[in-house]
């Protein structure tokens, strides 16, 4: 494979032998923090990953995963799976989905490119649909980003507005999602104040409707659609803010599994379904939990459900989810180009790859650390291995999800000794963390140190080398804390758990037999994050990575 103006060979490093297998493991959502009662990877039983840790202080430290490190605008944005695989791959920082929205919007350009002119040829005689997660949570989409899109479309020319929203609970405190309905609210009432006909048209939880991701259940996915396309769903109000707090009532009701509704006007009749001629743009800036919503919208051949009606739209995403299927076609804002990713190098210098996870996460290990591109570089030299997620179960029903099956297959294909990398992403701490479920949490956190082993086990029999890491935290701090890191409770005096993501550090550790004697750490790159983790990478198959990637966190002394 060749690429214009690119020399792929990379010079061999002088200290350091080609020839040796290594495992590169991503724990998902595995970060470090203080340990109490509400870390659940200190509660749990991990003693790979605490041998690890305890073991040679030269072979583990803590890099960022968060803010600035990985492309996001600022050090309090947490980190993501999506940009923080990017940045593993990358090797280096790249400005990611919410700065690149934030620099568009705020530079007017969002409105001269040609994905904001293609949808604006329905303003005239058609609604503007506006589909997304109404959160301020920074990791799919943020609140006042919708407050200025809604701004920017109603200054040129959309008349008729109606928003479908997804409440959020995830990355944000559930309940918050009431507050977000009555700011945006306000919003449209001074919109139609201005004579602009704006009105939120449908809603519906975040995990059960519209934003499912990576295939894993297309009824999530239908539901939306019913509500957004069809006007049709189980529960009809007069508007938003009566609609969540109403569905908020019911026994253990959460805002990421709030059921879908519509609003209706009147005579009962839906305000807001989409129909031919009219805009849709989904402003979700992250594409995994976008991209099956945007074949539903844009494909003519269909055969996930029955779609009933295929509206002749105009429609564009945020930003283009999958630029190797070029979906959507159409875009608002235009996604980093991540070319020169280290998986590109090490296959064009020889190095033969397997790839694995389940299905949750198994973008994350190819697609997003390929810098979102799919499929091989060369099908010759790699394989892609997809283990099937459990699907129609909270993951905290099942707490161990494949973790045992992906260190299986890693086994495997280290002992084959057909490949020189094996990489794996391992999902338990993050998924499992999402749901709240502390105790689930913990035997997640377990299983994964117990795939962990698997790994290290057949590392060691073939003589290879390991990098253990992580793409951000999750599991490690599982309740809301507040500006002295006390844990907040509610009016109940019950704790208020954290589901999102956090602002902690994750670890890097390196070893296994075939790891050089005089290999460790270099004292001078303290503020290290994510993206350096590609040049150690690319130094321990013994190349020097190249000029423009973040420095190695390695030395060889003599």
């Amino acid at each position: 494979m060749t690429s214009t103006g690119t020399t792929w060979k990379l010079a061999d490093h002088p200290k350091l032998p080609k020839g040796k297998t290594i495992a590169v493991v991503v724990l998902d959502g595995w970060g470090e923090a203080s340990p109490d009662q509400y870390n659940c990877i200190h509660v749990a039983e991990t003693p790979t990953m605490d041998s690890l840790k305890n073991g040679a202080p030269d072979r583990w430290r803590l890099v960022k995963a968060h803010g600035k490190a990985v492309g996001l605008p600022t050090d309090d944005d947490m980190g993501n799976s999506e940009v923080g695989h990017n940045a593993l791959g990358a090797g280096r920082i790249y400005a990611q989905g919410a700065k690149l929205v934030d620099l568009a919007l705020a530079s007017g350009k969002i409105y001269e490119d040609e994905g904001f002119n293609y949808i604006k040829e329905s303003f005239a005689n058609n609604t503007l649909h506006l589909i997304g997660l109404m959160s301020d949570g920074g990791v799919h989409s943020r609140l006042d980003q919708l407050q200025l899109l809604l701004k920017g479309a109603s200054e040129r020319g959309a008349k008729k507005i109606r928003v479908h929203v997804l409440t959020d609970g995830r990355d944000v405190v559930d309940g918050s999602s009431v507050g977000f309905a009555e700011t945006l609210e306000k919003d449209l009432a001074e919109l139609r104040g201005k004579g602009i006909d704006a009105q939120v048209a449908s809603g519906g939880g975040r995990m059960y409707v519209t934003l499912d991701r990576y295939e894993n259940d297309w009824e999530v996915v239908k539901r939306g659609w019913d509500a957004q396309v069809l006007g049709e769903a189980p529960h009809k109000f007069k508007n938003v803010v009566e609609a969540i707090k109403k569905l908020r009532e019911a026994p253990n009701a959460n805002d990421q599994y709030l059921p879908p509704f519509v609003i209706v006007d009147e005579s009962g009749k839906p305000v807001g379904p989409i129909n031919d001629g009219d805009a849709v743009v989904t402003f979700n800036f992250r594409a995994d939990r976008m991209t099956m919503l945007a074949q539903a919208l844009e494909y003519e051949k269909f055969d996930k459900f029955e779609r009933v009606r295929f509206p002749k739209i105009r429609y564009a995403g945020m930003l283009q989810y999958d630029g190797e299927l070029k979906l959507p076609k159409h875009y608002l804002v235009s996604p980093p180009l991540i070319e020169r990713t280290s998986g590109e190098y090490l296959v064009n210098n020889g190095i033969r790859t397997f790839a694995c996870s389940e299905t949750v996460k198994f973008g994350h290990v190819t697609f997003f650390w390929n810098g979102n591109r799919s499929g091989c570089f060369n099908s010759e030299l790699e394989k892609y291995v997809e283990i099937p997620s459990d699907s129609g179960i909270t993951f905290n029903v099942q707490p161990k999800m494949k973790a045992l099956e992906i260190g299986e297959k890693a086994r495997e294909a280290i002992l084959s000794r057909k490949f020189d990398q094996v990489r794996v992403n391992i999902p338990n701490g993050d998924m499992v963390g999402h749901t709240g479920d502390i105790d689930a949490t913990v035997v997640a956190c377990k299983a994964a140190d117990q795939a962990v082993k698997m790994i290290l086990d057949a590392v060691k029999e073939v003589g290879g080398i390991y990098v253990v890491t992580a793409d951000h935290g999750n599991a490690e701090d599982m309740v809301k804390r507040n500006k002295k890191g006390e844990p907040i409770v509610d009016k109940d005096g019950k704790v208020q758990i954290q589901t999102s993501h956090t602002l902690q550090p994750v670890p890097v550790a390196i070893g296994g037999p075939g790891l050089a004697g005089g290999v460790k750490y270099r004292k001078d790159v303290p503020n290290g994050g994510l993206a350096n983790v590609a040049a150690t990478v690319i130094n321990l198959h013994g190349f020097v990575a190249p000029d423009d990637y973040e420095t190695t966190l390695i030395e060889v002394v003599d």
